[in-house]
């Protein structure tokens, strides 16, 4: 149920992304998410992530909406996992919280 619970939280954030669907995102995020990018010092926030989901962002990037999931590591309540997209490469990690697991993390670059 562990490995099933983190690759939907995963689904939430990417297809979320997609779909323009704040519920899905806010769900997947961390409150305290630091999202990084290779090509950007910035940091976005999951404030800025559901701002730039709700002005559909993401849609053009959900042309194509393959997913390779890996879950490379779950310790108790973290958990490390790949994603690899047609547009992203990402690296997360995850915390289980009471609400379920979220991602606290985000190092990504353009596929």
């Amino acid at each position: 149920m562990t490995k099933a619970s983190i690759e939907q939280t995963v689904r939430d954030y990417f297809e979320g992304w997609y779909d323009a669907d704040v519920a899905r995102m806010d769900r997947a995020l961390h409150p305290a998410l630091v999202k990084r990018s290779v090509v950007s010092d910035r940091i976005t926030t999951k404030e800025r992530m559901l701002e730039l989901t709700a002005a559909g962002e993401g849609r053009q990037d959900g042309v194509d909406r393959s997913l390779s999931i890996r879950i490379e590591d779950v310790r108790e309540d973290i958990a490390s996992v790949t994603i690899e997209s047609a547009v992203y490469h990402e690296y997360v990690h995850l915390v289980k919280t009471p609400d379920g697991w979220r991602i606290a993390n985000a190092l990504w670059r353009y596929s």
